[in-house]
């Protein structure tokens, strides 16, 4: 068994080694032909060299699936034509309606809650003593991915039954308290919630860092003059601190809503999209993957990006307006 590990071991090494070569002499030859081209055209040629390859790749990797998702859309798993039928079931099925409303829960909660127990943290912990480290322990979620984080609150929600020792913290704790332990991501529709918070704990960190940034960013001859002016504090956060830090509140909130709308990982890991907490990507993935109904796969897909197409539109019509207001 030594000898397989070894031996497979070696052929990745040479295959890798094999790649970064092929790689090397393509990028030479690219440069070479590059800078043998006529001097008369030779910055076209060098132009078209440079941006040819990731032309290519964005071709190949986003623009062709896009396509073909958005022909699939309106087939069925055998590849037949079947017009809007796709889309007319994903908006009378009982159990799509529900994947779709648990979306848009998602999407309400989990921006406005970030962005709120964000910019607070970032309000009461700045200037304070211990700044750096108290804001790094709300960061810290940022740096464990989706699928982490949801195994980890898995053992937070676990449940063992009445008379078992607990390993979940929160049934332990409701067990200290007298109460019954409870089975947190079965019960519906309360396991959205308890899903959603495991977001919110990671995008939390997000926000209250870019939001702390632009709060000291902002000018203190303004704060200064609100006081003169006779300003409390509450009076010098809303009509000073809010309009200042506003383009910044515009990409956190749009930044979080379409992480929330593209969120898979937790749901897939801790329920899998069952007992109702299922959500479109995690759903076009079951359609598509597990079922082989490619067609209601990608009508959900195409349906996830009418979504996030207007935030993303309106995100870059603010950065539009910043830069002529610069």
């Amino acid at each position: 068994m030594r000898d397989d590990f070894w031996g497979s071991f070696g052929d990745k090494a040479v295959v890798l080694v094999v790649g970064l070569v092929a790689f090397a002499a393509v990028v030479g030859l690219v440069l070479f032909l590059a800078d043998k081209a006529p001097k008369k055209g030779r910055d076209v040629v060098q132009l078209i060299a440079f941006l040819a390859p990731a032309v290519i790749l964005l071709l190949v990797g986003l623009v062709y699936p896009a396509i073909r998702t958005g022909y699939l859309a309106f087939t069925d798993r055998r590849g037949e034509w079947v017009g809007i039928d796709n889309f007319v079931w994903t908006f009378t099925q009982p159990g799509t309606l529900i994947v779709l409303g648990n979306t848009l829960l998602w999407v309400v909660l989990v921006p406005t809650v970030s962005t709120i127990v964000g910019l607070a943290y970032a309000v009461f912990i700045d200037k304070s003593r211990g700044e750096k480290v108290l804001k790094s322990l709300v960061f810290l979620p940022m740096a464990i991915s989706f699928v982490g984080a949801g195994v980890i609150w898995r053992f937070v929600y676990e449940y063992r039954a009445e008379g078992f020792d607990q390993i979940g913290i929160l049934n332990q704790v409701v067990v200290w308290f007298g109460g019954e332990p409870q089975q947190w991501l079965i019960n519906s529709p309360w396991n959205n919630v308890f899903l959603i918070i495991v977001m919110i704990w990671i995008q939390t960190g997000f926000s209250m860092i870019l939001l702390s940034a632009a709060i000291k960013a902002v000018p203190v001859e303004r704060i200064e003059a609100a006081k003169l002016d006779g300003a409390n504090a509450w009076q010098q956060f809303t009509n000073v601190t809010i309009p200042e830090i506003r383009p910044t509140l515009v990409v956190v909130v749009t930044t979080i809503t379409i992480a929330t709308l593209k969120v898979f990982d937790i749901v897939r890991a801790m329920t899998g999209g069952n007992f109702n907490t299922s959500v479109i990507a995690n759903e076009m993935y079951t359609q598509a993957f597990n079922r082989g109904e490619f067609g209601q796969g990608s009508a959900l897909a195409v349906i996830l990006f009418i979504m996030v197409l207007p935030i993303v539109i309106y995100n870059v019509r603010v950065m539009r307006k910043q830069k002529e207001v610069r």
